[in-house]
């Protein structure tokens, strides 16, 4: 899905059902013949569309690839424990699968980890990487220069909001707000005209993961500052930033959500399932004005989606996120992606990259792009008709690539990333202000990184 940390997630419980399917059957190598490719299912059992075009593409490999067969291996958990389970998998020849689909966010540690191997050789005599445009193709490059994965799609986010809910609170049908005071006072205004109804979420706190950290802190932490500048790393001194003045602000933004009651319930919202709800209860039964989420929302709302919502495209409207004051550029965004990478453990590499070809045919490809509702990442597919009409909002949300930012690439960020969820939740709760949060970051930061820091300058 989506590029996407932001997956929907759900209890570790299931994880304990799941385990059986990749703990059974021998490693890779049982099977000459066979590919095995693990990939996470959605925690939505309604929503198949990753499960039936994976089902539909083994069966175009194995017609095309007489005697070879592909088992597919799904893992169906909240994102933290998919790349748990991933990783115990890697570790060992015998459990180790051939194919995964692997988090953008996460590929440089498993790389580190050595879980992972180059594709280069393999990359260097396929023309269609050529398709591929360069964002895409950074996403999965690790430090060392080597490529380590085929991405199949990014994401872009933005404000969702109800037009018949901003029509009760006298708000515009065309709203787009300019700063984030603009997001508030619409908060506070629908509050007090509509009761009943939640103004805003901001995904927040640990159990939602890369879905809070991203989707929510980082979509605010890249508002802040200058334009051209990262406010979580710095490149050039290969240094994680401390967290100054924008890290603070971001805090602070959340910190006014929840403790005016703008925001869900905070029990509801450090729920590690609370983005299957968003979509699947509170945007589309009226209960929720303004979301702050992701360009894939409306896959769930078609006639093959989890959650059928004819009246959808009418009923929401959407607005980009805009910077902290409205300063250049004025809008801000945050790209993720999958991407399928070939284990160092794989018996089997050469048959895992024929599927990867099988996977990003120029047909599957597309496919690909319109029922999981991603950004198209490869040039032909951007152009395709097919694709620039699939839903409504793909035009908006693929304009937004414009304005977009991309994590930092390495292997520690899952760390970090875990960090600013503790960060978050504290504000949230009401246990920490958001300087003594920050404090905190700054600690933890520092654990992480062995010092490779710098203080942060001129944010906000």
């Amino acid at each position: 899905m989506p590029v996407r940390p932001t997956a929907p997630l759900i209890l570790a419980a299931t994880l304990a059902v799941t385990a059986g399917l990749t703990s059974c059957g021998g490693g890779s190598g049982s099977d000459p013949d066979t590919v095995k490719v693990v990939y996470n299912r959605s925690t939505d059992n309604k929503i198949r569309f990753k499960d039936n075009h994976l089902a539909e593409v083994k069966k175009q490999f194995e017609k095309a690839n007489p005697g070879k067969k592909v088992k597919l291996v799904p893992i169906q958990a909240q994102d933290n424990d998919y790349a748990t389970k991933v990783q115990q998998m890697m570790r060992s020849p015998k459990t180790a699968p051939d194919l995964v689909y692997e988090d953008t966010f996460r590929i440089n540690s498993d790389i580190k980890a050595g879980y992972l191997r180059p594709l280069d050789d393999y990359l260097a005599k396929w023309k269609t990487w050529d398709q591929f445009v360069d964002t895409a193709k950074a996403a999965a490059k690790a430090e060392d220069g080597k490529t380590y994965g085929v991405p199949d799609g990014t994401d872009t986010r933005g404000l969702w909001f109800n037009k018949k809910i901003f029509a009760k609170a006298g708000l515009p049908a065309d709203w787009s707000p300019k700063n984030w005071d603009d997001i508030l006072e619409a908060a506070r205004t629908i509050k007090q005209k509509v009761p009943g109804v939640t103004p805003l979420n901001t995904y927040t706190g640990k159990a939602p993961g890369e879905t809070s950290v991203m989707q929510s802190f980082e979509m605010l932490l890249y508002g802040t500052g200058k334009a051209g500048g990262n406010p979580l790393y710095d490149p050039g001194a290969r240094k994680w930033v401390t967290g100054g003045k924008g890290f603070q602000d971001a805090l602070s933004f959340l910190r006014t959500v929840y403790s005016e009651k703008l925001g869900p319930d905070i029990s509801d919202a450090l729920d590690p399932n609370v983005g299957t709800t968003v979509y699947s209860e509170w945007l589309p039964e009226g209960k929720l004005a303004i979301a702050l989420d992701g360009s894939w929302l409306g896959q769930n709302w078609l006639k093959t989606g989890g959650k059928p919502w004819p009246e959808w495209s009418k009923t929401l409207g959407q607005a980009p996120m805009p910077t902290q004051n409205g300063q250049a550029p004025g809008q801000v965004s945050m790209s993720g992606g999958w991407t399928w990478a070939i284990t160092a453990k794989s018996k089997n590499p050469d048959l895992a990259w024929k599927f990867i070809q099988q996977l990003q045919t120029k047909d599957n490809a597309v496919t690909w792009d319109i029922v999981d509702a991603q950004i198209a990442v490869r040039k032909d597919v951007a152009q395709d008709p097919e694709y620039t009409s699939s839903m409504p909002g793909i035009t908006f949300f693929t304009r937004l690539v414009k304005y977009t930012h991309y994590r930092p690439t390495t292997p520690v960020y899952p760390q970090v990333s875990t960090a600013i969820g503790e960060a978050m939740e504290a504000v949230t709760t009401g246990d920490a202000s958001p300087e003594k949060a920050a404090k905190s970051y700054d600690d933890q930061l520092t654990s992480i990184t062995d010092g490779a820091t710098v203080a942060a300058s001129g944010q906000g």
